[in-house]
C-alpha cells in the first residue's frame, strides 16, 4: 500500500513537471490559446493519459528493479522465507515473510531465555537438595571416625541420622527418576475399579502418627459409603499421600484440621483435600506445581521432602486426563481438588 502511494505521487509529480515544460515552451512561442475550449479539453485529456502512462511505467520499473534487488538479498536470508524453492518474492510477500520470521525468532529467543532460567534453577535446586543430606552424612561420619564410634549412645544416634539422610537421598533420586519418566510421557497406568473412600481411609490411618505429632485432625467427608472409580490405584494413592502429607506439614494451627471430601458428579467423582493451615500467597499459586518449588523452603527442607510432590501429582492426574485445581487464602488454608472417572459398574 505504501509503495503504491509513492508510485502515485511520483507519477503525479513527473506528469506535472512534463506539463510545465510543455506549457513553458508553448508560452514562449505564443502558441497557447486561452479562449479555445477544445484546446483545454485536449490538454486535460493529454494530462490524464500522460499520468496513467507515467504511473504504469514507474510501477513496472519499481517492481522490476526492486524485486530483482529483493531476490538478490533473499539468497543470503534464511530458507524459512520461502514456501518453495522456485518462489519469487515481491515487496508485499518479502515484507510479510520478514515480519513473520522476526516474530518467530523473537519467540524462539524468549523460549530459550525461559529454558535457560529454568535450567539454572533446576540445577541449583537439585544440587541444594542433594547437598543437604550429603553434608549431614559427611559430618556424622567424620564425628564417628574421630572417636565418636566408641561412645555407644553417640554411635547409635549418628548411625540412625545417617540412615535417615541416606533414605532421604534415595527418595530424592527415586522422585527425580519418576518425574523424568512422567515428563517424557512414560506413565504406564494400571486401570482398575476400586473404592476411593476405602483408599482414603487406608492412607488416613497410615499418616495418623504424623498428624497426631502436629495435633492435626484428618477426616473423610462423603455422602456415599462406597465410591468406586476407574483409575490406577497405586498412583492415585501417591496423589492422596502427597496432598495429605503437604496439608499435615503446613498445618500450623492449634486446632489444625484436614478434610478429604468425595462426591459424585454425573460420571465423575470429585475429590477435595482441604486444610485450615497457613495457606498459599496468590502470587505464588501458579508456581507450586513446578519441580522443587517450595511454599516455605526452609521448613520444607527440614522436613526432608524432595520438593517434587506436587509436580508428581500434576503429572499423574494429567496421565488420567484430569487436572489438579488449587484455591487458597493466605493464613486461612488451601484446598486441592481433582476428578476421576466413576466406575461404569457403580451406580
Amino acid at each position: 500500500m505504501k509503495s503504491k502511494k509513492l508510485t502515485f505521487a511520483a507519477a503525479f509529480f513527473l506528469t506535472l513537471v512534463m506539463m510545465l515544460v510543455v506549457f513553458t515552451f508553448r508560452w514562449v512561442s505564443n502558441s497557447i490559446i486561452f479562449s479555445d475550449q477544445d484546446y483545454w479539453l485536449t490538454v486535460t485529456f493529454s494530462i490524464s493519459i500522460l499520468f496513467v502512462i507515467n504511473y504504469i511505467v514507474l510501477n513496472f520499473l519499481l517492481n522490476y528493479y526492486g524485486n530483482k534487488q529483493i531476490n538478490e538479498i533473499s539468497t543470503i536470508l534464511p530458507f524459512e522465507l520461502y514456501e518453495n524453492d522456485n518462489e519469487t518474492l515481491t515487496f508485499k510477500s518479502f515484507n510479510e515473510k520478514v515480519s513473520e520470521l522476526s516474530e518467530k525468532r523473537a519467540s524462539e529467543m524468549d523460549t530459550m531465555r525461559e529454558m535457560e532460567t529454568y535450567r539454572k534453577e533446576y540445577v541449583g535446586n537439585v544440587s541444594h537438595e542433594l547437598k543437604t543430606p550429603l553434608f549431614s552424612i559427611q559430618g556424622y561420619v567424620e564425628t564417628l571416625i574421630e572417636g565418636g564410634v566408641e561412645d555407644l549412645s553417640i554411635r547409635d544416634k549418628y548411625l540412625d541420622r545417617i540412615d535417615k539422610s541416606v533414605e532421604r537421598l534415595l527418595n530424592i533420586v527415586k522422585d527425580l527418576d519418576m518425574i523424568n519418566q512422567y515428563e517424557a510421557g512414560e506413565i504406564n497406568l494400571n486401570i482398575s475399579n476400586f473404592d476411593i473412600n476405602l483408599l482414603i481411609k487406608e492412607i488416613k490411618e497410615m499418616l495418623e502418627f504424623e498428624a497426631e505429632q502436629r495435633n492435626t485432625i484428618v477426616k473423610l467427608q462423603t455422602t456415599q459409603t462406597q465410591t468406586f472409580v476407574e483409575a490406577d490405584k497405586q498412583k492415585i494413592a501417591q496423589v492422596l499421600i502427597n496432598l495429605i502429607s503437604n496439608a499435615i506439614y503446613y498445618s500450623n494451627r492449634e486446632k489444625a484440621q484436614i478434610t478429604i471430601t468425595t462426591s459424585i458428579l454425573r460420571n465423575k467423582v470429585f475429590v477435595e483435600v482441604k486444610d485450615n493451615g497457613m495457606g498459599i500467597k496468590q502470587e505464588i499459586l501458579p508456581r507450586i506445581f513446578e519441580r522443587f518449588y517450595r511454599v516455605e523452603s526452609s521448613r520444607s527442607r527440614r522436613e526432608g521432602g524432595s520438593g517434587l510432590g506436587l509436580a508428581i501429582v500434576k503429572h499423574i492426574l494429567e496421565a488420567h486426563n484430569q487436572n489438579i485445581s488449587v484455591e487458597s487464602v493466605y493464613l486461612e488454608g488451601a484446598k486441592f481438588s481433582f476428578m476421576l472417572d466413576k466406575s461404569v459398574n457403580y451406580s
